[in-house]
Formats: structure tokens, sequence, C-alpha cells
């Protein structure tokens, strides 16, 4: 069940906003103004941030921006009163990922926060993190810190989807037929080949994971543990 952080100082449209929300199955958090917000933040798990620009204490800007600097997988919601096109300018410049204009139908909110939640949950699908190591699927590049690793597409797809996975076994056979297609009717050894040479590559770099191989099996990704 996701968990949706309402932001506003008036308690009439934050209990409109956590009826309807509550209704279709989501839990909230409730916050007045942004620093109430930023406390709740820093102890409870929101999934989505719904929030008011005009606030007292600190306003649905400075909220925006601290969300998107602290909490950048967290998606922001704006719904204000402010329509003019400047304002969803400066919005969408501190990083907001919607704009929403008081008055507004009560389950068109509904409608903006499932769109929102399956976007991130799709963008977070082609992103895996292993220890300090980042996998992209956007960019077939793997990435330690600053330093990036771009991998020829089979390589990235096996290691993906291996890592996807850490401690399953994946045959020759599974990994031809996820990877390369049920089409594929070149040598099953490939598969040993693009293992050798993702174990290369990555033997220097003092990667948080290795691949085994389980004789008469298959393979398997396994993390290293740091101790």
């Amino acid at each position: 069940m996701a968990s949706v952080m309402l932001v506003d100082d008036d308690p009439d449209i934050r209990e409109l906003m956590h009826a309807q929300l509550s209704s279709e199955g989501f839990q909230t958090i409730q916050a007045s103004h942004g620093k109430e917000a930023i406390r709740l933040l820093r102890k409870q798990k929101a999934d989505l941030v719904v929030l008011d620009v005009m606030m007292p204490v600190m306003d649905g800007w400075e909220l925006c921006k601290f969300v998107k600097e602290e909490y950048p997988n967290i998606p922001v919601l704006m719904v204000t009163a402010k329509r003019e096109i400047n304002q969803k300018i400066k919005a969408f410049g501190l990083g907001t990922d919607d704009y929403m204009v008081k008055p507004f139908e009560p389950y068109e909110l509904v409608l903006r926060v499932r769109a929102l939640l399956k976007r991130y949950r799709i963008e977070a699908s082609m992103r895996l993190q292993l220890g300090d190591f980042v996998l992209d699927r956007h960019t077939f590049e793997v990435m330690q810190g600053q330093a990036r690793v771009a991998l020829p597409l089979k390589e990235f797809e096996l290691l993906f989807k291996l890592a996807g996975n850490p401690g399953k076994i994946f045959t020759r056979n599974e990994l031809i037929s996820q990877i390369w297609g049920p089409q594929f009717f070149g040598d099953e050894r490939t598969v040993d080949v693009h293992i050798k040479r993702l174990r290369e590559r990555f033997a220097e770099m003092d990667a948080p994971f290795t691949i085994v191989t389980k004789r008469g099996l298959g393979y398997r990704l396994e993390m290293v543990d740091a101790c």
C-alpha cells in the first residue's frame, strides 16, 4: 500500500485529499507546512509528496527543492491555486513532477498520484544498485561514483539479469532464452564467453559482487562480503 504525504496549511483541503486517497487504498501522512513535512519524512516512509505552495513557516517552493535534493526517488505533485505560467515554470524548474491547479476534482488527484507512482516504478525497474555500483538500463552503463563503464548490449543484459536475482542460479539455457531469445541457434557456450568478459571487466574495479559458476547447474551472482 503506497503512502502519500499531504502538505497543506488548510485542514479542510488535507481532509478532502485524505478522504479521496484513503478510499482508493492509499495511506496518508499529513503536515501543515514544510518544516513539519521534513520532520515527518525523516521518521516515516512516503512514496509520494503532495504539497501546496503558500504555507507558513516553510513554503512549497522550499519544500519541493528539499525533497528533490534529499529524496530524489520520491515524486512531488504540487497542488496550488497559482495557475500562472511563470509559477508552473518555477515549479518544474525546482523539480516538481506534476502540477495541479485548485480547485480540482478529487478523483483527478487519485489519477495523478497513480500515474506518478507508476512512472517512478517503471524508472526504478530500469536501475539496479549493487553496493556502490549502479546498473542503468537506459544507457547500458555500470556506474561507480563518477566512473562509468559502458557495456556491450548482451553483456549488460546478462549482468542485469543476474544482478536482479542475486543468489539465484540460472542455467545456460535459461540465460540464452531470456537474453538472446528463443530463436537463438548459436553455440550455448556464448554464455560462458560473456561471463568471462564480465569477470575480466570488473576484476580490477573492486566490484561488490562476483559471478559464480555452479558446476553442472549454471551461474549466479553473489554479493561480496565487505568484511
